[in-house]
């Protein structure tokens, strides 16, 4: 696919460290591309990672994947974004795991993560981890990830129920992982109206979920979801704009204790101007009306040659004919022929479509104190 300047859809991110620790390690992208012809269809992917491993280096496998995923999806055809998801992370996760075997210090680091790919009006995910994934539409957040934690496998088997998770001892125990020693399974499964629940097979039919105007996916790391609820986040994204939402709710969980990095994506699907927008460059290509309207010049230049060329030929063909006024005669008249010039059809005044311009990388950098860093488009590019 070609990269692209910017998404066609707005989005906007906020990343903090959280009261209790001193680095950050979540990393997140927001990349732009589009299909090659003849699909050319605008594509917004979405990445956020949150690094585990703690002192081992959990920002370095963060950003090792988040910098893979985007590299895998930029260089597929675009055609079939579940599949070509599922290759972009195990890749990551491959890349993850060669890092750290050749970096002592580095030994354990892995990172969960979480995928939102964004074509025309139609949504496909992928997780691994407790990185989690939310489609807030009308007021309500639904979950369209499943964590992949100790505890939610214990509440599947009925061991556990949700009122009884909450202080579990293993609340933070992580089944998957990128950079692990066999490559995770990547979950693509998207949960989606699940009255009555849906089976695993239904899940994978869900995705390419048809969006619709206003609606707003968010990715979002554990450390906003231990201490925010689904309600909660739904209620504020729906009761402020994006921007001020995001401060809210990283504000929200670092009153309740912020005991981990709060990183949070957000992407709004717009109104009605969406459908001229996915279809249209993303940007117009400067000079490109003042050469068709040099076109229109040059084929009128040409017509009016012809013209003047067809008229010399016609007087040069009645020049050997000379009026005698001494003897007046009534000689048949010779009459130029008119050459009649029906030039080729113009072309079309169009703007060619855009050159990619340079790549713009985003992704957060480590944030360091209290003070969170809101981030709208375009983002912070990798160091």
């Amino acid at each position: 696919m070609r990269r692209m300047e910017r998404p066609v859809v707005p989005v906007a991110a906020i990343s903090h460290t959280g009261m209790r620790r001193r680095g950050n390690e979540d990393r997140y992208g927001v990349f732009a591309y589009r299909q090659y012809p003849p699909f050319s269809l605008p594509v917004v992917l979405l990445v956020l990672c949150d690094g585990v491993g703690g002192h081992r280096a959990g920002e370095v496998a963060a950003e090792i994947a988040v910098e893979q995923i985007d590299a895998a999806v930029a260089a597929s055809d675009g055609l079939n974004p579940p599949q070509i998801l599922y290759q972009a992370i195990q890749q990551a996760s491959e890349a993850i795991r060669k890092q750290a075997e050749e970096n002592p210090d580095q030994i354990g680091m892995g990172a969960t993560c979480a995928c939102a790919w964004i074509a025309g009006r139609r949504l496909y995910t992928a997780t691994v981890g407790d990185t989690r994934i939310y489609l807030i539409r009308q007021g309500k957040a639904h979950r369209l990830s499943i964590d992949h934690t100790w505890v939610q496998e214990a509440m599947e088997q009925g061991i556990l129920k949700p009122e009884e998770v909450e202080g579990h001892p293993n609340q933070h125990v992580i089944r998957r992982y990128l950079g692990s020693p066999i490559p995770p399974e990547v979950d693509l499964r998207l949960c989606w109206d699940e009255l009555p629940p849906q089976n695993d097979e239904q899940r994978l039919a869900n995705q390419g979920l048809m969006l619709q105007e206003g609606d707003l996916i968010v990715l979002t790391s554990d450390g906003l979801t231990d201490l925010v609820s689904d309600g909660e986040i739904a209620a504020t994204f729906e009761a402020l704009p994006v921007k001020e939402a995001l401060s809210r709710l990283v504000e929200m969980a670092n009153i309740r204790g912020g005991f981990d990095n709060i990183t949070i994506v957000a992407a709004r699907i717009p109104q009605a101007q969406y459908r001229e927008e996915a279809t249209r460059p993303l940007k117009s290509v400067p000079g490109a009306r003042r050469r068709s309207v040099w076109r229109w010049v040059g084929w009128l230049g040409i017509l009016l040659l012809l013209v003047g060329m067809s008229v010399i030929a016609g007087w040069w063909l009645s020049g050997g004919t000379r009026i005698q006024p001494a003897t007046p005669t009534v000689s048949a008249a010779v009459s130029p022929t008119l050459v009649q010039v029906s030039p080729n059809p113009l072309p079309s005044a169009t703007p060619a479509p855009p050159t990619p311009t340079a790549e713009t990388r985003p992704s957060p950098t480590e944030q360091s104190g209290n003070a969170p860093t809101l981030t709208p488009w375009p983002t912070q590019p990798l160091p």
